[in-house]
C-alpha cells in the first residue's frame, strides 16, 4: 500500500529542479578548467579523474529535487542557506565567528530573523575534510588506499560546487535575483534576472577555453580561513559592477558585448583558479 501511494506522489510533482547557480553548463566548466590546471605533482589518480570532477561540480544542484523535497521536506530549511552568503546583513562578529554552531549563535544574538546563508563555513569545513582525507592517503595501503582516492574524488568535486556558487557575485547578496530597494542607479528589477544572466547569458556565450587567460598560477594558502573570507568578499565588491553591465547592455543569449563576456568569463574562471588552488594547497600541506 505504502509503494501505491509514493508512486501517486512520484507522478503527481514536477520533476525538473529549479534553476543552479550558474547552471549545470557553467558548473561543469569551472570544474573541467581547475582538474585540467592542477600541478603535474598531484597524485595521478586526482589528474586522471577531469571528467568526473567536472560532473560532481553540479552534484549539490541535483539534490534540489523537488519530487523529493515533496515526499519529504528534510531537504528544505538549511539546504539553499548553504550555497550564498548575504553579506548586507551579516554583522562582523559573525563572520569571525569560529565555526558554523557560533556564527548562527552570533546572527541570532545580534537579531538577524532571517538566514543569511553560510557559505563561508560550507567551504572552509569542505576543504579541511578533503585535506584530512588527502592525509590518510598519504600513509594507506591497498585496498583502503583505493577506497580513500573514491572519497577524495567524490569530496573534491562536492567541494568544487561551492567553490562555483561564491565566484557568483549574485551569491553574495540580497540582491540575488533583481536589485530590491532603493535603486537609484536604475539596476535591473525584475525576478529572473539570476537566472538570465547565469543560465541563458553563460550557455549561449560562453565556452570553456575562454576561461583559460584568467586562471593564472597555482598557489599555495598561507591560511585556508583567510583565502575561502577573501575570496567570496572579492565577489561581493563586484556586484553593483555585474548590474551596471547588465544595465549597458541587458545579459542574455543575443548579447555579443566584450565588457559583458569578459566580467562572465573572469568570474568562472575566479571560481576555477580558487578551486584548483584549494586541491593545491590541501594536498601540500597534507604532509604530515
Amino acid at each position: 500500500m505504502t509503494g501505491l501511494v509514493v508512486g501517486s506522489l512520484l507522478m503527481a510533482v514536477p520533476v525538473a529542479p529549479g534553476p543552479p547557480v550558474w547552471g549545470a553548463y557553467g558548473h561543469e566548466m569551472i570544474g573541467r578548467m581547475a582538474a585540467q590546471h592542477v600541478p603535474e605533482s598531484m597524485p595521478a589518480f586526482f589528474r586522471g579523474a577531469v571528467d568526473q570532477l567536472a560532473y560532481l561540480n553540479v552534484e549539490p544542484d541535483r539534490w534540489k529535487d523537488r519530487v523529493e523535497r515533496v515526499l519529504d521536506p528534510a531537504m528544505d530549511g538549511n539546504y539553499s542557506p548553504r550555497h550564498y552568503i548575504n553579506y548586507e546583513v551579516v554583522p562582523e562578529a559573525a563572520l569571525e565567528a569560529p565555526n558554523r554552531l557560533a556564527y548562527f549563535h552570533a546572527l541570532e544574538q545580534a537579531g538577524v530573523d532571517r538566514q543569511p546563508g553560510y557559505l563561508p563555513f560550507v567551504i572552509l569545513e569542505l576543504t579541511q575534510r578533503l585535506r584530512v582525507t588527502f592525509r590518510e592517503w598519504r600513509g594507506a595501503e591497498e585496498p583502503e588506499r583505493s577506497w580513500i582516492e573514491q572519497r577524495i574524488i567524490n569530496d573534491a568535486g562536492i567541494l568544487g560546487h561551492y567553490v562555483a556558487d561564491g565566484s557568483n557575485p549574485l551569491h553574495t547578496t540580497v540582491h540575488y535575483n533583481g536589485w530590491i530597494g532603493d535603486n537609484p542607479n536604475g539596476y535591473a528589477t525584475q525576478r529572473g534576472t539570476h537566472g538570465r544572466i547565469e543560465i541563458e547569458y553563460v550557455r549561449a556565450q560562453v565556452i570553456t577555453g575562454d576561461l583559460a587567460p584568467f586562471m593564472g598560477d597555482p598557489m599555495v594558502f598561507d591560511d585556508l580561513r583567510t583565502a575561502v573570507w577573501d575570496y567570496l568578499g572579492a565577489s561581493h565588491d563586484v556586484v553593483e559592477e555585474l548590474y551596471r553591465i547588465d544595465r549597458e547592455a541587458r545579459f542574455d543569449g543575443g548579447n555579443t558585448a566584450a565588457a559583458n563576456k569578459a566580467f562572465i568569463a573572469g568570474r568562472l574562471a575566479t571560481g576555477a583558479a580558487m578551486l584548483r588552488d584549494l586541491w593545491w594547497t590541501v594536498w601540500v600541506t597534507s604532509e604530515p
